[in-house]
Order: C-alpha cells, then sequence, then structure tokens
C-alpha cells in the first residue's frame, strides 16, 4: 500500500467509500484475478481522495458483469458523493480499479 499526500481525518461517508471500494478491489483480485501482485495506492490531495487498485492478473473474470455486482456498487457509491469512477483492464495486463472523491 501506498500513501500520499497529507494524511488526515476525512467525512465518514468519504472514509468508508474509500475503504468499501478498496475492500472490493481487493477482495475481486484475491477471489478472480489470479495475480502475482497487486498495489493500493491513496493520495490525499487538497480537494480531492484519489485510489487506484491495480494487479498483474487476468483481467477476463473482473470484466463479466455476470459475476457480481462489485463494480456497479463502487461505481454507484462513487457516484454518490460526486466522484469520479473508472474500471477496465490495463494496457500491460492485470486490471486497475480508480476513484476519485471531493474532499
Amino acid at each position: 500500500m501506498q500513501w500520499h499526500g497529507r494524511r488526515r481525518p476525512l467525512a465518514s461517508e468519504i472514509e468508508l467509500a474509500a475503504y468499501r471500494v478498496i475492500q472490493e478491489s481487493v477482495t475481486n483480485v484475491v477471489r478472480h484475478a489470479g495475480a502475482a501482485h497487486c498495489l493500493v495506492r491513496v493520495e490525499y490531495a487538497e480537494e480531492e481522495l484519489s485510489i487506484a487498485i491495480t494487479d498483474d492478473g487476468h483481467a477476463r473474470a473482473a470484466t463479466n458483469p455476470r459475476n457480481g455486482y462489485g463494480i456497479t456498487g463502487m461505481r454507484e457509491r462513487i457516484a454518490l458523493l460526486h466522484g469520479h469512477f473508472s474500471s477496465g483492464p490495463r494496457a500491460e495486463g492485470g486490471f486497475r480499479v480508480a476513484a476519485r472523491l471531493p474532499i
């Protein structure tokens, strides 16, 4: 896990959303990706909290919407807080989940 920026207390709904995105993403890596490595990056900026979870596994299970509601749930959770969410396979292999939340 990598931390960047000045860590500070945030609104509880922002902290919970970030925690849940990280939790769901890491769970997906363990269950589906077959990855050797996973990186969680959290960055505190002046007006935004950014999180990114990347792995080097195979992306096919994570991109099949019939496998569950994890990606949809993360996207909806971030949208409710007026943030930005993206997910998908990486060009170099693996998968990436990213979210930015206004703080």
